[in-house]
């Protein structure tokens, strides 16, 4: 992973954590975890406030998320919001700290100016079993605590503020008057400052697991929908009548309930010919054959000319592989018809030509989940599915390890906005 660290493709856009107080106020969110104080004099964290140095030192990869659920977080600054989240379990994790991060801005900013804010994202299961946890998990909420205490003194201040308007007496009570100064010494004037978050109650919506072997759920109004190994605990014993179950390895039926749902693009000449998704496509599927055919190949010399002398050359490979030939034959077709006849293509091949609809809520998440039918497309694994690519990425060998980071950085790094746009019309 070195190699990947070094290109900035895992733990890329992390915050150093460098100044002594800061360190400080991390160690104390780490010891009220029960877990050792770091010994680290830098370190970098995502917008959770993960930091892979902090797990490598303590040999826990899941020390902010040791079942996998309730996940912990510690804020140091208002500018985490900003960073991407790099390890978790559920994919919607990233967008839930966003969303509690820009709705609670006053007092975050607020509160990091004295302290550090720690806290779990707690939902309604503490331990997942069964599918059934998981789709059990409706809403979340921000456990939010701090070192010092800022957020509970600013409450007891709050309400001892209340009792001196209210109450006419009040005023007289010195102990009271003189806690309030004590108070405010800490808080600072609480009605100028907000420390006390807004919201900390948010929907958990369609989502990714890590769990069982990686999960999708998605939730449309009258039904919710789990596509898995079929080998999941719980799968299709949880209320068939609200929940339907998908196997991850029925193409046809998956295709048809992203179909159905509207969640993807079919491939018409509008949105193919302009983002060369079909050459895309056939570029990465070419690039996989060779991979497995001569795994001591350098790719170094992969340029259009060898490129095209090595598929005339392997024919009978290309050939019953099938990829390649199916790429152009679409190609040719929604070029004179201007759509592609989907019902007639076998169902794996199906999702070698679509993309999630763009402007649809679930559009990453449909992504992520086309990008398990296309393993061979690491580019796609990359934008949407790190933790299938990391997966795929340890089982190259050095040289195809060097050729992905270079593809990357030629491609998609150069410019992740543009290229999102081209290639899958996502818009940040």
């Amino acid at each position: 992973m070195e190699l990947l660290r070094a290109n900035e493709l895992i733990y890329g856009r992390l915050l150093p954590v460098e100044e002594p107080h800061l360190i400080e106020r991390y160690n104390k969110a780490l010891k009220a975890f029960g877990l050792k104080p770091t010994k680290l004099e830098k370190f970098d964290i995502d917008r959770t406030g993960f930091s892979p140095d902090i797990a490598e030192e303590l040999g826990d990869p899941h020390y902010l998320d040791p079942n996998q659920v309730n996940r912990r977080f510690i804020i140091l600054t208002p500018a985490q919001a900003d960073l991407p989240v790099v390890h978790t379990a559920f994919s919607n994790t990233s967008q839930l700290v966003y969303e509690f991060f820009a709705k609670n801005s006053r007092a975050i900013d607020a509160l990091t100016i004295k302290d550090v804010i720690y806290g779990e994202i707690e939902d309604s299961v503490s331990k997942v079993e069964d599918i059934e946890d998981l789709i059990s998990i409706n809403q979340v909420e921000f456990r939010v605590l701090s070192a010092e205490d800022v957020l509970g003194k600013a409450s007891e201040l709050a309400t001892l503020v209340d009792r001196l308007k209210q109450e006419p007496d009040a005023w007289r009570d010195n102990k009271m008057l003189e806690r309030m100064v004590e108070l405010a010494k800490v808080t600072g004037d609480i009605r100028e400052n907000a420390l006390v978050p807004d919201q900390v109650i948010f929907r958990h919506n369609a989502f990714w697991t890590s769990h069982f072997g990686g999960l999708h759920v998605f939730i449309d109004k009258d039904m919710t929908t789990v596509i898995s190994d079929p080998a999941a605990p719980g799968f299709r014993r949880s209320r068939p009548w609200q929940v339907s179950y998908l196997s991850i390895r029925d193409a046809d039926r998956v295709f048809r309930f992203l179909a159905s749902t509207g969640r993807i693009e079919l491939p018409r000449a509008s949105w193919i010919e302009s983002s060369n998704y079909l050459e895309h496509r056939a570029e990465m599927a070419v690039s996989a054959l060779i991979r497995d055919a001569e795994p001591d190949v350098d790719p170094g010399k992969f340029d259009r000319v060898w490129l095209q002398t090595w598929i005339h050359g392997h024919a009978e490979l290309i050939n019953r592989d099938g990829t390649f030939p199916f790429l152009n034959a679409a190609k040719r077709e929604i070029a004179q018809l201007g759509q592609l006849r989907i019902d007639e293509v076998d169902p794996q091949h199906r999702f070698l030509v679509i993309r999630a609809k763009p402007d649809h809520p679930d559009a990453w998440l449909t992504n992520r989940l086309i990008s398990d039918f296309v393993p061979s497309d690491f580019v796609s694994r990359y934008v949407f599915n790190k933790q299938g690519f990391y997966k795929d990425y340890e089982g190259f060998g050095e040289a195809w390890r060097r050729h992905v980071v270079n593809t990357l950085k030629t491609t998609y790094l150069k410019d992740k906005e543009a290229f999102r746009a081209r290639l899958y019309g996502l818009v940040d």
